[in-house]
C-alpha cells in the first residue's frame, strides 16, 4: 500500500506528515462544536510514533486494516482489523505500524488531532514521496495543542525514568 495512492476523498482534507503518516479529516472541530474529531489514517510498514502524551484531549484507535503495537502507559497491546482502543490523556503512549502498515480510524475527544494534522501537515496534493516532516513546525503546533514529545519514534513509555 502506498502512501501516495489516488484522491478518492475530499483533497482539501488529505495531509501527509513526511514518509510516516497520511490522513484524511473526516470530521473536524468545526463540524462538531469541539466535542471530537475522527481522521482516517495510515502509517506505512515500520512507521513509529514519536513517545508522547496530550495534556488536553484523549485519543482513541480503531484498526480498519493491518496491525498497530501501542504501548499506553503500562501496557503494551498489539491491535489488529477491528480492534479498538483507548488512550488517556496524561498517559505517555508510542505507536507504531505492522509489517503490513496500518489504518486506522482516530478519534480525539476534545477535538485536537485533525487540527495537528492540518496545521502541521502538507497537504497531500502537494505532497512527493521525497516529502518530509517540518519538524519545527510540528513541535510548534504539537507544543500548543498541549501535546508533550517525550522521546523519539521507538522510545516507549517503559524507557522514561521512574
Amino acid at each position: 500500500m502506498s502512501l501516495f495512492p489516488p484522491a478518492n476523498s475530499d483533497s482539501t482534507r488529505q495531509y501527509v506528515l513526511g514518509k510516516e503518516l497520511r490522513v484524511t479529516i473526516l470530521t473536524s472541530a468545526e463540524e462538531t462544536d469541539g466535542r471530537h474529531d475522527i481522521t482516517d489514517s495510515f502509517m506505512p510498514t515500520g512507521a513509529a510514533t514519536p513517545l508522547h502524551l496530550h495534556t488536553r484531549y484523549e485519543e482513541r484507535l480503531w484498526v480498519v486494516s493491518g496491525s498497530l503495537t501501542v504501548w499506553c502507559g503500562p501496557d503494551t497491546v498489539t491491535l489488529r482489523s477491528g480492534d479498538f482502543h483507548t488512550i488517556p490523556m496524561n498517559v505517555p503512549h508510542a505507536i507504531a505500524s505492522g509489517p503490513e502498515g496500518a489504518r486506522a480510524l482516530n478519534i480525539s475527544s476534545p477535538a485536537a488531532f485533525a487540527e495537528l494534522m492540518a496545521r502541521a501537515g502538507t497537504p497531500l496534493h502537494l505532497a512527493t514521496p521525497d516529502t518530509e516532516l517540518n519538524a519545527e513546525l510540528f513541535m510548534a503546533v504539537t507544543e500548543e495543542l498541549g501535546d508533550v514529545v517525550l522521546g523519539p519514534p521507538g522510545t516507549t513509555p517503559a524507557d522514561l525514568p521512574q
